[in-house]
This record gives structure tokens, C-alpha cells and sequence, in this order.
């Protein structure tokens, strides 16, 4: 196996949904959901979002990527990529359903719905971002495993003027986590209305009405303004539980490349991929990119796109069938 992957366990991870939820599912509803992760988002199918699954397709079936370098033992020489099964969770219909659900509760009880991999995990998360936010201001590397020494950063030095996304903002309690923590320019992303709308409710009612919150699907992002430190706790793993998975995932990152800006950072929290798996896949999106740009004549081969800064270290680690590992892993990347 390439490594540990825990399934949501109770109240610790994600409480499994009540049966009524996925009985709202038709086969008809799961070909539309379909559908709609292939080639649309909340704004519609453009020529352009066409093109980019067609190219990340393309992509997919002509590469010739290394396999990620578990920190773990394995039985197998390399990983494989179908061990993440398809899920429900990786259809938008599912998370419209979902947060419909959620929304009802709010109103009825004041209910905040599930947090994606618990309050402790959220909390972990936004406070050492803080810390390596404040690190990077002053120039310290503290990930004693990564090769690259960056220079203090002054869009860090004052946190209430650092700009931060979260991707996939769902019920929006991380970012209201972060607004703890002294980051005050929030915004959150999701491409189910009901998310969002469960955010804005969530923010005001909790005091954080400075907190913005759009509709928007990353895969294929309207947002023009780049952040100076993007959040994705949980995104990438729904994204992998789509039918398409492999060929989403090329897309994720092409357009996550295009929100973190020059010198920002890119947080991701997972609990399907190792921490190696996705140095591994940064590592392919880099290489993809230099090909990219080597078969441009007037394009010389830059640096990478993401290097590697940190991980979190603190999260329990459990033994099973000898392997060591964690439920969780949260992954720091710098964008040159």
C-alpha cells in the first residue's frame, strides 16, 4: 500500500452522514453530478474549462510520473493510484444535499455542522500556520527536512494584512479559527451555495463579520486576485473521490499555482495522501510545468513552481499491521 489512509473514525474525523442524505441520490441525480465535475461550475460550461479537462486528460495519458516515495513500508514496489476508492463524496450533488441539511439544522437548532477532521485537528492547523507565517517573516527555515532557505518575507510580518483563502471553505469554522490567530483579510470558497450560505450565517451569528465568502469552484476558479496563503483542509481529498480523480487533480493544482502569489504559501490538510505522496505530486505538477515551459522557445526552465517547506509533527501516530502512521497530515508548500 503507499500508506496509511484512515477512514474517518466517529466525531475525530467525519461522523458518517445520516442514511436520509444519500437516499436523496437518484441514478439520475449521480449521471448529473457527474456531469457537472466534468465540465461546469456554479457559472456555467466555458470553451476554456472544457479545453483545460481535455488538456489535464491528456496529460494523464502521456505522462510518465514517479510514484511517490512512502515514508512507510509497503508490499508492493510502487502505489496505487486506485486504492482510493470513488466515493459519493466526490459529487457536488452530494455536498449541495449535505449542506441543505446543514442549513436546516442551523436555523432549527443553531447547529454548526460537521467539522471536516475535528475541532482539534481545525485547531492544530490554524495555529501553526500562525506560527510558520510568523517564522517566514523573520526568515527562519524550521522544517529541519526541507533544502530550501527562503529570505524573510514582509507579507507576513503583519498578519491582519496578509491575505488568506480556504479552498473548499464548506461551514467556514477554520477560517474563523484563523481570525483568532490575527489574520483578519478572510475570504472562503465553495462551490455548493449552501456552504457558503452556511458560512456567512455561521460568521455573523459568531461575530466574524469581516469574513468574505464566495461561490466558487476552484477546479475552475473566476477569482482574480492572488493570496498570499491558501487553504485546502479536505478539498484535494473530495476532489480524488471523483470518478475522474486523476485528471481533477491535474487540474487542482494548475489552478491553485494561479491563487497563491509569488512567495505565499499553499497549506494542505489530507487524510488520503501521506505527507511523501504529496511532495511526490508537487514534485510531477513541477516537472510538468518545466516541460511546459522548455517546449516554449522563449522560455528558458525555471525554478519549481511549489517547494516544500513544513509539515505538522504533532498529530498522534497509531501502529497497524506493523506500519506506522497518522490519520492525518497537513503540508506547507511555498509558491516561488
Amino acid at each position: 500500500m503507499a500508506g496509511i489512509r484512515w477512514p474517518p473514525e466517529d466525531s475525530e474525523m467525519l461522523p458518517p452522514r445520516p442514511p436520509t442524505t444519500a437516499d436523496l441520490f437518484s441514478d439520475d441525480d449521480r449521471s448529473v453530478a457527474a456531469d457537472s465535475w466534468s465540465i461546469k461550475s456554479e457559472y456555467g460550461s466555458t470553451l476554456d474549462d472544457e479545453q483545460r479537462h481535455v488538456d489535464a486528460a491528456e496529460v494523464l495519458a502521456g505522462g510518465n510520473f514517479a510514484a511517490a516515495a512512502s515514508d512507510y513500508s509497503s508490499d508492493k514496489d510502487e502505489p496505487d493510484a486506485s486504492e482510493v476508492e470513488t466515493s459519493m463524496l466526490g459529487f457536488q450533488s452530494y455536498w449541495n444535499a449535505s449542506y441543505a441539511e446543514d442549513l436546516v439544522n442551523f436555523h432549527e437548532h443553531g447547529h454548526a455542522g460537521e467539522i471536516w477532521f475535528g475541532v482539534e485537528v481545525m485547531g492544530t492547523v490554524a495555529t501553526w500556520t500562525k506560527n510558520l507565517c510568523e517564522n517566514m517573516s523573520q526568515g527562519r527555515n524550521v522544517a529541519d527536512d526541507s533544502n530550501f532557505k527562503y529570505e524573510s518575507s514582509e507579507a507576513f510580518k503583519d498578519l491582519s494584512s496578509c491575505s488568506v483563502l480556504d479552498i473548499g471553505t464548506g461551514n467556514g469554522l477554520l477560517l474563523q479559527e484563523l481570525a483568532k490567530q490575527g489574520f483578519s483579510d478572510l475570504t472562503g470558497t465553495d462551490y455548493s451555495e449552501g456552504a457558503i450560505s452556511l458560512a456567512r450565517n455561521l460568521a455573523i451569528r459568531d461575530g466574524f463579520p469581516q469574513i468574505s465568502f464566495l461561490v466558487d469552484d476552484v477546479l475552475e476558479t473566476k477569482l482574480d486576485r492572488k493570496f498570499h496563503v491558501v487553504m485546502d483542509k479536505g478539498t484535494l481529498d473530495a476532489i480524488g473521490l471523483h470518478p475522474d480523480g486523476p485528471v481533477k487533480r491535474i487540474m487542482y493544482w494548475e489552478s491553485v499555482s494561479n491563487l497563491v502569489a509569488p512567495g505565499g504559501i499553499l497549506v494542505i490538510t489530507s487524510c488520503n495522501n501521506t505527507k511523501d505522496e504529496l511532495l511526490q505530486e508537487v514534485e510531477n505538477f513541477n516537472k510538468r510545468r518545466r516541460t511546459a515551459e522548455e517546449l516554449d522557445q522563449e522560455a528558458g526552465s525555471g525554478p519549481a513552481v511549489f517547494a516544500y517547506l513544513d509539515h505538522v509533527r504533532s498529530y498522534p501516530t497509531i501502529m497497524f499491521g506493523g506500519v506506522e502512521g497518522s490519520r492525518v497530515c497537513t503540508v506547507a508548500f511555498l509558491r516561488n
